[in-house]
């Protein structure tokens, strides 16, 4: 189970987006390391480790997590917009939680401009394409 959870972390941290893939070969992998035990479950790890060794590397998303979670605590990052802020309770709205949110799925192509960050973080950048990943 050790390898296979070294191969689930290496698909997610070392692979990421430039194969999405990778994380389901990772998991199913593991899912059937579980179900299958040795000596048979190490033809899967190879399989698993032969995939992830020839898949394309990306580190962009664990970047940008990493940057995140260092800005949130390391810095005052400010407060939730309250357009974006959920309001469950009756009343919420008159406080102006989640008044003039935007709904992206009601506009086309799905984006609106809307501002997501609080007001001390807007234009900070936390994921960064790479060139491994497709346009």
């Amino acid at each position: 189970m050790f390898m296979a959870r070294r191969i689930v972390i290496l698909a997610s941290e070392d692979i990421g987006l430039a194969d999405p893939n990778a994380l389901v070969v990772a998991t199913s992998a593991m899912q059937a390391v579980t179900m299958i035990g040795m000596p048979e479950a190490i033809i899967i790890l190879s399989e698993a480790a032969i995939y992830m060794a020839l898949a394309k590397k990306s580190n962009c998303s664990y970047l940008a997590i990493e940057k995140a979670l260092q800005d949130e605590s390391e810095k005052d990052t400010g407060t939730i917009p309250m357009h974006i802020r959920n309001s469950p309770a009756q009343g919420m709205k008159d406080f102006g939680y989640g008044v003039g949110y935007k709904y992206p799925h009601d506009y086309p192509g799905h984006v609106v401009p809307q501002q997501y960050l609080p007001d001390k973080m807007v234009g900070t950048k936390y994921f960064i394409k790479d060139d491994t990943l497709d346009d």
